[in-house]
This record gives structure tokens, sequence and C-alpha cells, in this order.
């Protein structure tokens, strides 16, 4: 039987929603791309267009503006990097202490192989707006109750818990990564990951075992 009408209406509709949305997808990689090569501030919605093949009235159909496009841009990276630093912890099979030691090793991994999401991530999403501002506190407070996690996986409270101890390890953490890159990558990935490792164990002293010899 023939699809009535109204079927081959709802077909077009999903056909052109998702059309909608796959454009949607090729300008948030262009902007990964166009922002990681030039900063956000020095990029326009023609050089992002041009880097997607679009037009920029498919620019408008899914982003009122710039910043909304790097909002969704740093979503993206955000997403995707967290997704990545979830599954290095599940697969790390030592104590909290390894498996905080395997996360922060997938982040540096990351950001060196990456440069371009990473200047996105790091570099290009502070100072905008009030607006990406808050996209950044949220992703950031989102980071630091993942290495908490990681770091104290059964015991939760004190240091742990506190938002303020949080945010300095996050801060440490990514510090660290932006002195690491301004470096051209010099330091050996071990030493950046012990260096950040010692900051993480701000939330959780005791996880170092004794007879460790108080190295991490």
């Amino acid at each position: 039987m023939p699809p009535s009408m109204a079927d081959r209406r709802l077909y077009r509709g999903s056909s052109a929603e998702e059309r909608k949305a796959q454009r949607r997808e090729q300008f948030i990689e262009a902007a990964i791309r166009v922002y990681g090569a030039q900063g956000y501030r020095h990029a326009t919605v023609k050089a992002v267009c041009e880097a997607a093949g679009l037009t920029e009235r498919y620019f408008y159909e899914s982003f009122s503006n710039s910043e909304e496009l790097l909002v969704a841009s740093f979503q993206a990276v955000k997403d995707f990097l967290f997704g990545e630093l979830e599954k290095a912890g599940a697969g790390s099979p030592g104590d909290a202490l390894e498996r905080t030691r395997t996360v922060l090793q997938a982040y540096y991994e990351l950001l060196q192989g990456h440069p371009q999401s990473a200047r996105v991530f790091l570099v290009e999403i502070s100072g905008v707006s009030p607006a990406v501002d808050r996209a950044l506190v949220a992703a950031l407070e989102a980071f630091g109750e993942l290495l908490s996690r990681t770091i104290t996986p059964r015991t939760r409270g004190g240091a742990a818990d506190d938002p303020l101890l949080r945010a300095g390890v996050v801060g440490g953490v990514l510090h660290i990564g932006l002195s690491w890159i301004s470096s051209g990558y010099t330091r050996p990935i071990h030493e950046v990951v012990g260096a950040a490792l010692r900051v993480c164990l701000v939330l959780n002293p005791g996880v170092v075992k004794p007879g460790r010899g108080g190295g991490v």
C-alpha cells in the first residue's frame, strides 16, 4: 500500500530534520577547526561557513549568532572529552590512585592528540560573555565531579565534596595542561600526569597507601 499524504509529509519532515541536524554537526566540526586554528575572536561566520562547505543561510538555520555556535562547539568537545575519560577510568584495573592516574593520562593524551579541540576547551571559551561563561562553569564543575568520583569512588565527604577544593583541583589540572601546551609539550607526559596527580590528592590524601615512600 502506498504511504498516505500524512505519511509522506512525515517522511519528508524527518528527512529535512535529519539534513538540518547533519548541517548543524558540519558547522560544529568546522567551528572547532577554525577556532582551534585562528581563535574565536578572529573567526567570522563566513570563515566557518566556508570550512563547513555551507552558506550563511544554513548557519542561521541552526545558530542565532557566533556565541551560540561557540557554546555548541565547546559542548561537543566537552562531551567527547568527558566520555573518553569515563571510559579510561572504567577500564582501569587498579585502585583509586591508579584510576586517577589513568584518567589524567587520557586527559593529557587527548589534549596533545587533538590540539584544536584543546584550544576550544581551554582557551577560546573563556571571557566571551556571561552566557558562554555559564557553559564553562558548568563544564568545570562536571570535571571536578568526575575527578572526585575517580579518586574517592566509595568514600565521599570531606575534601572530595568541598566545591572550592574541587574548583582548585580542576584549575590546577587545566593550568598544568596549558603550561605544557605552551611549552610545546617539552616535558614527558608521565611528568605532567604526575604533577596533576599530586594536585588531585588534595581531594583524598589517604588514597596513598603506606609503603609507597611518598611517591605517586
